[in-house]
Order: C-alpha cells, then sequence, then structure tokens
C-alpha cells in the first residue's frame, strides 16, 4: 500500500498496483479507458456512457449522485475514483470508510492537468497520461479565441433556468474562448436565474448546453421570447464540462463554434 494526496487533500491509503477500480464520474472514465485500464476498471455509473463499448458491458453502481452501495460491496474495489462536485458527499463519505476513494476536484484546465496526472501515478499509467497531456496542451496551444470578445450566457437547466457561474470548468472553457461569462460573478457556481434576470444580463449569445440538461432546437424559442434578437445556440455539453481525456478534442470543436460566431458578428 501506498499513501496519496488526492485533489480534495485527502491522505488515501491505495495499493501500488489497484486492479479492481470503481469509477463514480463519466468524464474520468473516458480516461481510464484511454489510459489503457480495460479489465481493471469494473464498475462505472449509469452516466458513463463513453466508451459505448463499457457502457454496454461494465457492472453499473447506480448515479454520480446515488450510488448503490451493494453493488459497489459486490465488485470489491480496490480503488474508488470521484469528483468533488458530481458525488454525493454523503455517498462518499460512506465509501470510504470501506474502500481507497481518491477525489478529483477540478475548476479549470490546470486542475484537469493534475488530475490527469494523478490518476496515471495512481495506476501506473504515467506514460500514456503523459502523452494525453501533451496532446491537450498541444490542442489548446493552437486555439485562437475571439478577436471581438463576446459576452454569453451558458445555460445547464430548466425549470428553473441554471447557469455556469463563477468558479466551474465551463467558465474557464468560455474564457479561453474569447467568451465572457455575464453570470461570472459572485459564489454561486451553478445560480439559478429567472427569466428576467437572463434578459437584464443581455448577453451577446446564448449557449444552451446538451448536459445535464439535454436542450434542443425546440427550446430555442422559448429563449427568444425571452431575449427577443439574441442568438441561441445548441452547443456538446461535453466539450466544454468534461475534463479528461476529450479535452484532446474539445479546442477544435471551440474553433468550429467561434468560426460561425465570428460569422455571425461579420454579418
Amino acid at each position: 500500500m501506498r499513501t496519496s494526496t488526492d485533489q480534495m487533500r485527502r491522505s488515501v491509503e491505495i495499493p501500488e498496483s489497484p486492479q479492481r477500480i470503481i469509477s463514480l464520474v463519466p468524464s474520468q472514465t473516458e480516461l481510464l479507458y484511454d489510459l489503457g485500464l480495460g479489465e481493471r476498471v469494473v464498475g462505472i455509473t449509469k452516466f458513463c456512457i463513453h466508451p459505448e463499448s463499457w457502457f454496454k458491458t461494465k457492472h453499473r453502481v447506480g448515479g454520480t449522485k446515488k450510488v448503490d452501495m451493494e453493488k459497489i460491496r459486490a465488485l470489491k474495489p480496490d480503488l474508488i475514483i470521484g469528483n468533488k462536485e458530481e458525488n454525493d458527499r454523503t455517498d462518499i463519505e460512506a465509501l470510504a470508510k470501506e474502500f481507497p476513494v481518491w477525489m478529483s476536484d477540478v475548476r479549470d484546465l490546470r486542475d484537469a492537468a493534475h488530475m490527469i496526472a494523478g490518476i496515471g501515478e495512481l495506476t501506473g499509467t504515467k506514460e500514456k497520461a503523459n502523452e494525453i497531456l501533451v496532446g491537450i496542451a498541444e490542442a489548446f496551444g493552437s486555439l485562437e479565441p475571439m478577436v471581438e470578445p463576446l459576452t454569453v450566457a451558458y445555460l445547464i437547466w430548466q425549470e428553473p433556468y441554471m447557469v455556469a457561474g463563477h468558479g466551474t470548468f465551463v467558465n474557464d472553457m468560455l474564457g479561453r474562448c474569447g467568451l465572457i461569462n455575464v453570470f461570472d460573478e459572485g459564489d454561486a457556481r451553478y445560480p439559478e436565474i429567472t427569466p428576467q434576470e437572463l434578459a437584464e444580463s443581455d448577453p451577446d449569445i446564448i449557449l444552451l448546453s446538451s448536459e445535464p440538461y439535454p436542450f434542443k432546437e425546440k427550446h430555442i424559442a422559448d429563449i427568444n421570447m425571452i431575449c427577443p434578437g439574441t442568438p441561441v445556440r445548441i452547443v456538446d455539453g461535453e466539450f466544454f464540462s468534461w475534463y479528461g481525456s476529450r479535452l484532446m478534442g474539445a479546442p477544435a470543436y471551440f474553433q468550429q463554434l467561434l468560426s460561425s460566431l465570428n460569422l455571425g458578428q461579420a454579418s
């Protein structure tokens, strides 16, 4: 056994080479796959949809907010990987009494890099983790943010409307695109807002995320009623909020989005 300090500054006793890993976070599940951990991952959540092969074949241990303790016990994990924001504190505290639980806390790209490096260290996949980190650094290094920044509201939920606010990973991604979050203020990371508050914020553009709420084209009309004349786009929430190996492809997606926004400005 060895002692590892996770991103919540908790000391965790972990086997030298964990062989029965459970992931409680979709973006980190995808990272484990890309690290080549294969059969060493024995459990995932019902929201861990990537890769599809794992979603179809791996044991599911509940959701990110409500885990099934009996299913986890049956899998006899020697390492559980979670996240401060995505997992329920009560669940994590209960799991930590029985199993090694390593927690991430990711609010920006730097935190994501530390998480990837940390999991690479934990699982003996440092070389592959470094390859992923190099790929992410190169991709973000080539990202060209908007020359003339636009203000933006990024909606993640409706009934009530909720937005990505200060200190969120989404907020960091928006900033790297040259987009200024009109709700980047206060302490609320995902504040609830009223339609009036959205209208009064007067963003240049409104982005509707595909997750966690599955905004569709049909919801654009509702937003147009609140903010007439403001462009509204559906965006892939995985690229804005998943902080694992998917980050290698995020800048290319952002660049396409920014190009379309620039064309809109020009017209």
